[in-house]
Protein backbone atom coordinates (compact mmCIF):
# COMPACT_ATOMS: atom_id res chain seq x y z
CA UNK A 1 0.00 0.00 0.00
CA UNK A 2 1.36 3.42 -0.90
CA UNK A 3 -1.37 5.96 -0.24
CA UNK A 4 -4.40 6.22 2.03
CA UNK A 5 -7.56 8.17 1.41
CA UNK A 6 -9.94 6.20 3.64
CA UNK A 7 -9.43 3.69 6.49
CA UNK A 8 -8.88 0.12 5.27
CA UNK A 9 -12.05 -1.96 5.05
CA UNK A 10 -10.69 -5.13 3.44
CA UNK A 11 -10.64 -8.50 5.16
CA UNK A 12 -6.86 -8.26 5.34
CA UNK A 13 -7.10 -4.89 7.06
CA UNK A 14 -9.62 -6.24 9.55
CA UNK A 15 -7.36 -9.20 10.35
CA UNK A 16 -4.37 -6.91 10.92
CA UNK A 17 -6.39 -4.73 13.27
CA UNK A 18 -7.64 -7.76 15.19
CA UNK A 19 -4.04 -8.66 16.00
CA UNK A 20 -2.97 -5.11 16.86
CA UNK A 21 -0.91 -4.38 19.95
CA UNK A 22 -2.17 -0.80 19.69
CA UNK A 23 -4.70 0.77 17.37
CA UNK A 24 -6.09 4.23 16.71
CA UNK A 25 -9.34 3.93 14.82
CA UNK A 26 -10.95 6.93 13.10
CA UNK A 27 -9.49 9.45 15.54
CA UNK A 28 -10.23 13.16 15.43
CA UNK A 29 -8.57 15.42 17.99
CA UNK A 30 -8.56 19.17 18.56
CA UNK A 31 -6.84 21.77 20.69
CA UNK A 32 -9.66 24.16 21.43
CA UNK A 33 -11.12 25.21 18.09
CA UNK A 34 -8.13 23.91 16.13
CA UNK A 35 -8.54 20.41 14.73
CA UNK A 36 -5.22 18.57 14.59
CA UNK A 37 -6.12 14.97 13.75
CA UNK A 38 -8.66 14.05 11.08
CA UNK A 39 -9.90 10.46 10.89
CA UNK A 40 -6.51 8.98 11.82
CA UNK A 41 -6.35 5.20 11.83
CA UNK A 42 -3.13 3.32 12.51
CA UNK A 43 -2.10 -0.11 13.76
CA UNK A 44 1.00 -1.14 15.72
CA UNK A 45 1.45 -4.89 15.38
CA UNK A 46 2.88 -7.03 18.20
CA UNK A 47 6.66 -7.11 18.28
CA UNK A 48 7.02 -4.68 15.39
CA UNK A 49 8.57 -1.22 15.07
CA UNK A 50 6.24 1.31 13.47
CA UNK A 51 7.50 4.73 12.35
CA UNK A 52 5.16 7.71 12.41
CA UNK A 53 6.65 10.47 10.30
CA UNK A 54 5.65 13.70 8.60
CA UNK A 55 6.38 17.43 8.58
CA UNK A 56 6.22 19.62 11.67
CA UNK A 57 2.65 20.25 12.78
CA UNK A 58 1.30 17.15 11.04
CA UNK A 59 -0.10 15.69 14.27
CA UNK A 60 2.55 13.11 15.24
CA UNK A 61 2.94 14.14 18.88
CA UNK A 62 -0.82 14.56 19.20
CA UNK A 63 -1.30 10.98 17.98
CA UNK A 64 1.02 9.67 20.69
CA UNK A 65 -0.72 11.76 23.34
CA UNK A 66 -4.08 10.35 22.29
CA UNK A 67 -2.66 6.83 22.42
CA UNK A 68 -1.27 7.33 25.94
CA UNK A 69 -4.37 9.07 27.27
CA UNK A 70 -2.90 12.53 27.73
CA UNK A 71 -5.48 13.78 25.21
CA UNK A 72 -9.04 12.56 24.69
CA UNK A 73 -10.06 12.25 21.05
CA UNK A 74 -13.06 14.21 19.85
CA UNK A 75 -14.21 11.09 18.01
CA UNK A 76 -12.68 7.68 17.40
CA UNK A 77 -11.35 4.79 19.45
CA UNK A 78 -8.06 3.73 21.03
CA UNK A 79 -7.48 0.00 21.51
CA UNK A 80 -4.72 -1.77 23.42
CA UNK A 81 -4.43 -5.46 22.67
CA UNK A 82 -7.88 -5.31 21.10
CA UNK A 83 -9.46 -3.75 24.21
CA UNK A 84 -11.12 -0.32 24.01
CA UNK A 85 -9.16 2.00 26.33
CA UNK A 86 -10.46 5.31 24.96
CA UNK A 87 -11.85 6.32 28.36
CA UNK A 88 -9.08 4.74 30.47
CA UNK A 89 -6.82 7.27 32.27
CA UNK A 90 -3.11 7.45 31.54
CA UNK A 91 -1.89 5.75 34.72
CA UNK A 92 -4.21 2.80 34.11
CA UNK A 93 -2.89 2.42 30.57
CA UNK A 94 0.60 2.24 32.03
CA UNK A 95 -0.35 -0.66 34.31
CA UNK A 96 -1.78 -2.42 31.25
CA UNK A 97 1.55 -2.35 29.46
CA UNK A 98 1.61 1.00 27.62
CA UNK A 99 4.70 3.19 28.12
CA UNK A 100 4.94 6.73 26.74
CA UNK A 101 8.38 8.37 26.57
CA UNK A 102 7.46 11.98 25.73
CA UNK A 103 9.49 14.64 24.01
CA UNK A 104 11.55 16.74 26.38
CA UNK A 105 13.44 14.27 28.60
CA UNK A 106 10.87 13.76 31.31
CA UNK A 107 13.08 13.25 34.36
CA UNK A 108 12.84 14.48 37.94
CA UNK A 109 15.74 16.91 37.95
CA UNK A 110 16.08 17.24 41.74
CA UNK A 111 16.19 13.49 42.32
CA UNK A 112 19.20 11.25 41.79
CA UNK A 113 19.48 8.89 38.87
CA UNK A 114 18.81 5.95 41.20
CA UNK A 115 15.72 7.65 42.63
CA UNK A 116 14.42 8.35 39.11
CA UNK A 117 14.91 4.73 38.14
CA UNK A 118 13.29 3.50 41.35
CA UNK A 119 10.19 5.61 40.75
CA UNK A 120 9.74 4.09 37.30
CA UNK A 121 9.98 0.43 38.34
CA UNK A 122 6.94 -1.50 39.60
CA UNK A 123 7.09 -2.65 43.22
CA UNK A 124 9.29 -5.69 43.66
CA UNK A 125 11.22 -5.20 40.41
CA UNK A 126 13.44 -2.23 41.32
CA UNK A 127 16.78 -4.03 41.58
CA UNK A 128 16.26 -6.05 38.40
CA UNK A 129 14.99 -2.98 36.55
CA UNK A 130 17.96 -0.84 37.52
CA UNK A 131 20.35 -3.63 36.54
CA UNK A 132 18.71 -3.90 33.14
CA UNK A 133 18.65 -0.13 32.56
CA UNK A 134 22.30 0.34 33.52
CA UNK A 135 23.29 -2.59 31.32
CA UNK A 136 21.61 -0.82 28.39
CA UNK A 137 23.12 2.55 29.36
CA UNK A 138 26.34 1.90 31.35
CA UNK A 139 26.93 5.61 31.96
CA UNK A 140 23.82 5.69 34.17
CA UNK A 141 25.42 3.06 36.40
CA UNK A 142 28.26 5.51 36.99
CA UNK A 143 25.83 8.33 37.85
CA UNK A 144 23.41 6.62 40.24
CA UNK A 145 23.95 9.12 43.07
CA UNK A 146 24.08 12.15 40.78
CA UNK A 147 21.07 14.44 40.51
CA UNK A 148 19.33 14.02 37.16
CA UNK A 149 19.33 17.77 36.53
CA UNK A 150 23.13 17.80 36.41
CA UNK A 151 23.35 15.11 33.72
CA UNK A 152 24.13 15.99 30.12
CA UNK A 153 21.23 16.15 27.69
CA UNK A 154 22.14 12.78 26.26
CA UNK A 155 22.35 11.17 29.69
CA UNK A 156 18.96 12.62 30.62
CA UNK A 157 17.50 11.12 27.45
CA UNK A 158 18.98 7.74 28.36
CA UNK A 159 17.39 8.05 31.80
CA UNK A 160 14.05 8.90 30.23
CA UNK A 161 14.26 5.98 27.80
CA UNK A 162 15.03 3.61 30.67
CA UNK A 163 11.30 3.62 31.45
CA UNK A 164 10.93 1.34 28.44
CA UNK A 165 12.86 -1.30 30.40
CA UNK A 166 11.86 -0.55 33.96
CA UNK A 167 8.11 -0.81 33.40
CA UNK A 168 8.44 -3.97 31.30
CA UNK A 169 5.82 -2.69 28.83
CA UNK A 170 4.36 -4.44 25.81
CA UNK A 171 3.87 -1.22 23.83
CA UNK A 172 6.23 1.77 23.87
CA UNK A 173 5.51 5.20 22.38
CA UNK A 174 8.65 7.29 21.84
CA UNK A 175 8.48 10.95 20.85
CA UNK A 176 11.55 12.67 19.36
CA UNK A 177 14.21 10.76 21.32
CA UNK A 178 17.09 12.22 19.29
CA UNK A 179 16.06 15.88 19.58
CA UNK A 180 19.00 18.11 20.46
CA UNK A 181 21.49 15.28 20.91
CA UNK A 182 25.03 14.94 19.61
CA UNK A 183 25.42 12.46 16.72
CA UNK A 184 27.24 9.89 18.85
CA UNK A 185 24.36 9.88 21.38
CA UNK A 186 21.83 9.63 18.56
CA UNK A 187 23.59 6.41 17.55
CA UNK A 188 23.21 5.07 21.11
CA UNK A 189 19.52 5.99 21.19
CA UNK A 190 18.70 4.29 17.90
CA UNK A 191 20.69 1.21 18.88
CA UNK A 192 18.57 1.00 22.05
CA UNK A 193 15.33 1.41 20.09
CA UNK A 194 16.40 -1.28 17.63
CA UNK A 195 17.18 -3.59 20.56
CA UNK A 196 13.71 -2.95 22.02
CA UNK A 197 12.15 -4.03 18.76
CA UNK A 198 14.37 -7.11 18.53
CA UNK A 199 13.26 -8.10 22.04
CA UNK A 200 9.63 -8.18 20.93
CA UNK A 201 8.40 -4.84 22.25
CA UNK A 202 5.81 -3.13 20.04
CA UNK A 203 7.23 0.31 19.30
CA UNK A 204 5.62 3.42 17.82
CA UNK A 205 8.39 5.89 17.00
CA UNK A 206 8.27 9.58 16.17
CA UNK A 207 11.65 11.16 15.41
CA UNK A 208 13.09 14.05 13.42
CA UNK A 209 15.46 11.69 11.61
CA UNK A 210 12.87 10.11 9.35
CA UNK A 211 15.31 7.97 7.37
CA UNK A 212 16.87 6.52 10.52
CA UNK A 213 13.41 5.76 11.88
CA UNK A 214 12.43 4.03 8.67
CA UNK A 215 15.65 2.00 8.66
CA UNK A 216 14.71 0.25 11.93
CA UNK A 217 10.95 0.10 11.30
CA UNK A 218 8.83 -2.64 9.78
CA UNK A 219 5.88 -0.41 8.92
CA UNK A 220 5.37 3.31 8.48
CA UNK A 221 2.65 5.92 8.50
CA UNK A 222 3.02 9.42 7.11
CA UNK A 223 0.85 12.16 8.55
CA UNK A 224 0.15 15.23 6.51
CA UNK A 225 -2.09 18.01 7.86
CA UNK A 226 -3.55 15.65 10.42
CA UNK A 227 -4.43 12.86 7.98
CA UNK A 228 -2.76 9.57 7.11
CA UNK A 229 -1.16 10.06 3.69
CA UNK A 230 0.80 6.80 3.59
CA UNK A 231 0.32 3.42 5.25
CA UNK A 232 2.72 0.71 4.16
CA UNK A 233 6.14 -0.95 4.44
CA UNK A 234 8.84 1.27 5.92
CA UNK A 235 11.47 0.18 3.40
CA UNK A 236 9.24 1.30 0.53
CA UNK A 237 9.59 4.89 1.75
CA UNK A 238 13.37 4.59 1.71
CA UNK A 239 13.18 4.77 -2.07
CA UNK A 240 14.25 8.31 -2.95
CA UNK A 241 11.27 9.11 -5.15
CA UNK A 242 8.77 7.78 -2.63
CA UNK A 243 10.42 9.63 0.23
CA UNK A 244 10.36 12.89 -1.69
CA UNK A 245 6.73 12.37 -2.68
CA UNK A 246 5.48 11.85 0.88
CA UNK A 247 8.00 13.69 3.06
CA UNK A 248 9.92 16.18 0.98
CA UNK A 249 13.30 17.71 1.58
CA UNK A 250 14.47 18.43 5.09
CA UNK A 251 12.37 15.76 6.82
Amino acid sequence: MTAVTTPPTSAAGTTAAAHAALELRGVDCSYGDTQVLRDVSLVVRPGRVTALIGPNGAGKTTSLRVASGLLRPTTGTVLLGGEDITGVPTHRRSTRGLCHVPEGRGVYRNLTVQENLTMQAPRGTVAAGIERATAAFPVLGQRLQQKAGTLSGGEQQMLSLSAAYLRNPSVVLVDEPSLGLAPIIVDVVFEFLQTLGAEGVSLLLVDQFAIRSLSIADHAYVLRRGRVAYDGPADELLDGNMFEQYIGEGA
